[in-house]
């Protein structure tokens, strides 16, 4: 099946923005000119391979695969969650929930810890990645939209036109960088997956997943896929936010906010 088109679908102090250093290295200037240069992305199309059933109360916030095991970060508050789930059934083999008044948002996993961020709480949950319970706190300003991790620092997305970059040990934000898609700036970045340098990322009440280098910002691709639920689930639906890389494949897993099922796709050039 071929779709053409997205279902719109202990705490420390706050960090301080890392000082900038006026001498900017040539690759430095290359790349930021190839974000501001208007350059048309390439286009994609969803190819779905297979349905999985998903939890449809699961207010989806982040979506990771890590070890056979789908983690998934749930939100609202009162509802919001941390699940190891499995992926081809869906079954919840774990889960911690969280404490009112947080409302969770994007995850990611480090080696043996998961990092939860939350949306308005301005805090970042650090978990033990086998019994998902909480180890420790960070503060950090604004809000908590996406997260993923690039093998060597965080990416983080809180709802605006930047991405974040932040320590994995600490959580110490490193530096930043805006989204630009043909020279004009994309905003409300939504959940995040990094794969292969890259970053994947869903845009809130958007029909587009953006490919974004995440060096210059740029935005190099584009997938749309209107239409990825069935009509007959929409009802009771919420936006498609979920984007899982399923390693060792191009394939990823997609669902969204209290949708009844996962979809495995494919990401196709556009004809």
């Amino acid at each position: 099946m071929m779709l053409c088109g997205l279902l719109v679908g202990g705490c420390g102090a706050f960090p301080e923005a890392p000082a900038q250093d006026d001498r900017q290295s040539e690759s430095d200037h290359a790349d930021q000119d190839a974000a501001h240069s208007g350059r048309v992305p390439q286009r994609y199309d969803v190819e779905v391979l297979e349905t999985r059933p998903h939890d449809r109360t699961a207010f989806t916030q982040g979506f990771e695969i890590a070890d056979d095991i789908l983690y998934e970060g749930t939100g609202l508050v009162g509802q919001s969650s941390l699940r190891a789930t499995d992926p081809i059934t869906g079954e919840v083999l774990n889960q911690e929930d969280l404490p009112s008044p947080l409302f969770g948002e994007g995850i990611t996993v480090v080696d043996d810890r998961i990092w939860q961020l939350t949306w308005q709480n301005n805090i970042a949950l650090l978990r033990d990645r086998d019994t998902l319970a909480e180890i420790d706190r960070f503060e950090y300003p604004g809000e908590g939209w996406g997260l993923c991790h690039d093998g060597t620092r965080l990416v983080m997305s809180d709802g605006t036109d930047q991405l974040q970059f932040r320590d994995p040990e600490s959580f110490e934000l490193l530096g930043s960088v805006r989204v630009l898609q043909e020279g004009e700036p994309r905003h409300q970045l939504n959940e995040l997956e990094c794969v292969g340098g890259e970053v994947w990322s869903n845009v809130w009440f958007s029909d587009d997943i953006l490919r974004i280098d995440p060096e210059s910002g740029e935005v190099t691709g584009v997938v749309d896929a209107t239409g990825l639920l069935p009509s007959d689930q929409q009802p009771g639906a919420d936006v498609l936010n979920g984007i899982a890389a399923i390693p060792d494949t191009d394939e990823f897993l997609l669902t969204g906010k209290r949708w009844p099922s996962t979809f495995r796709v494919r990401f196709v050039p556009a004809e």
